[in-house]
């Protein structure tokens, strides 16, 4: 008995020491004592001996890692020493690739950008990233503070069950107007015809441009309104409809509409039926794609396109950008205008940054992924850095230098920063430090605000979903979608809207509408809870 229990003792200590060993190899594993001791809390270096991060980021087509060479980027390595090794994926073949990751169980420690992972992939597989709060809280000052000042950015990071597992971004110099009304000057000057501003003015402009040739080469090839696989949506502004989520929701008098069942979608339609039957509308508008529309806006010979909807007016008309203005909103039959956009401006983004539950050192990251949360970090991360894309002057603005000749600003900045992706935050107060070329770019677009900005919407907000709603969505929007679609063009091209606007709205519901807005209304609800 003696021995036996001598036996027992002696393994239940032999285990104990087992354990405290796995204890504390998992400890250092994970970033515990040994990972504590390197780290410094405040001041720079966050790290006193060098630690490598794994960050993927998703790049539009065949962008490259080009960014990576950028000063403040590379100044970051040295003072905080926290090395980077860069996983820089194509958005052409992301998706599979996407896939196969999440599928392996095995994630890189950092992912940037929301072009890598969307909402619906992190709450489905919600067990790879880490809940941020309280690293926000304790290690990431300058996030914290510009979440005080602009309680959006908390408000869009916020998942349905009250913690954060991604970070937002407020870009610098964002306009409040999405695609604004850009019409071809020279056509009015050739026919004496002035701006239009509203419904029935721009009307009698679209048909004088149909039946007078003004583009003057004695032929009636113009076109006044043509796009690529459906009407240009944009137009529905003119009658109230505006749709910056793409979802069919829009924000009116506080209260939500779904607007292809609403009054001012049927009018709008009828109206489009009638430029259709008279030719103002392209006829081709719903068969062809953006190759064959782009080839009509940029004809060689003579420009074709009338009207339409931009974000700059020298944005697809190649030779003939120059004839092209923007105009403000089209006052619609109440006489009120209405500008695609966002009142708070189309600054801010969701799910730039994740910290994966494989990273080891998540304090370390919290605190390097803050230093980007400054105004002058976060324009070196929008334009390049400053002595290559940005001129710093002793007054403390800022502006754009210019790029090498035959490269376009917009390809340069994105060759030299992450641009659009990333941790970024410009406050108000900054942004007034940053000085703009008003003709070109970023600058030019700012300036064209001033003819929207004042009527844009307020639109559905960019809300997140419950896992239970990010699987029941696509199974209702992918029929009710396409059946909405469908009937849009058959109204358009032949009319008879009235006579079966009942039997549509009955088969929208039985495919599962009131479904689908509860949704919706459920997920606006939650957004609008958060404080």
């Amino acid at each position: 008995m003696k021995r036996a229990l001598l036996y027992l003792t002696l393994l239940s200590m032999l285990g104990t020491v087992l354990w405290g060993c796995s204890s504390d190899n998992k400890k250092e594993n994970t970033g515990g004592t040994s990972a504590t001791e390197n780290f410094n809390k405040e001041g720079l270096p966050i790290v006193n001996e060098p630690i490598t991060l794994d960050v993927l980021t998703v790049r539009w087509g065949n962008m490259g890692d080009s960014f990576t060479t950028n000063t403040w980027l590379q100044e970051l390595e040295k003072n905080t020493n926290v090395k980077i090794n860069w996983q820089v994926m194509s958005s052409n073949d992301w998706g599979e690739q996407r896939s196969v990751m999440l599928a392996s169980g095995k994630l890189p420690d950092v992912i940037i950008g929301d072009q890598a992972f969307g909402a619906s992939d992190i709450i489905n597989n919600v067990s790879y990233f880490r809940p941020l709060d309280d690293l926000i809280d304790e290690h990431m000052p300058n996030l914290k503070a510009a979440m005080e000042e602009t309680p959006l950015l908390k408000k869009i990071s916020t998942f349905p069950d009250d913690k954060i597992y991604s970070l937002p971004a407020r870009l610098p110099a964002r306009p409040k107007s999405g695609a604004q009304p850009v019409i071809n000057k020279a056509w009015l000057d050739q026919l004496g015809l002035k701006v239009p501003t509203n419904i029935d003015e721009l009307y009698t402009v679209l048909k004088a441009f149909k039946e007078q040739d003004p583009n003057n080469n004695g032929k009636q090839d113009e076109i006044p309104v043509s796009n690529s696989g459906d009407i240009d949506v944009n137009m529905l502004s003119i009658f109230g409809i505006t749709d910056l989520r793409g979802n069919n929701m829009m924000v009116k008098d506080d209260k939500l509409v779904y607007y292809p069942t609403s009054e001012e979608y049927k009018e709008a339609l009828k109206w489009m039926h009638k430029l259709y039957d008279e030719g103002i509308i392209d006829r081709e508008s719903f068969t062809q794609d953006e190759t064959m529309l782009s080839a009509k806006r940029q004809n060689p010979d003579a420009p074709l396109i009338g009207f339409s909807y931009q974000w700059i007016p020298d944005a697809v008309f190649g030779q003939w950008s120059d004839q092209y203005i923007t105009i403000a909103p089209i006052k619609g039959p109440d006489g009120k205008g209405y500008q695609l956009g966002e009142p708070d401006g189309l600054s801010f983004r969701r799910n730039e940054v994740l910290i994966t539950t494989f990273n080891k050192y998540p304090e370390v990251t919290a605190r390097w992924i803050d230093q980007f949360y400054t105004g002058e970090a976060s324009i070196q991360n929008f334009w390049g850095a400053i002595g290559t894309s940005i001129e710093k002057s002793e007054d403390g603005t800022y502006s754009l230098m210019a790029p090498p000749e035959g490269t376009s600003a917009d390809a340069w900045y994105w060759e030299k920063s992450l641009r659009d992706f990333g941790p970024k935050y410009v406050s108000p107060s900054f942004e007034e430090k940053i000085k703009l070329d008003p003709t070109t770019g970023d600058g030019l677009k700012q300036e064209l605000d001033k003819l929207g900005a004042d009527y844009v919407t307020v639109p559905y907000p960019d809300v997140l979903y419950t896992a239970e709603e990010y699987q029941e969505l696509p199974t209702l929007t992918t029929d009710i979608n396409s059946y909405i679609a469908s009937t849009r063009a058959q109204w358009v091209s032949k009319g008879e809207i009235d006579e079966n606007w009942d039997a549509y709205v009955k088969q929208l519901n039985d495919m599962g509408l009131p479904k689908l807005i509860k949704i919706y209304e459920d997920a606006y609800n939650r957004y609008m809870s958060v404080e």
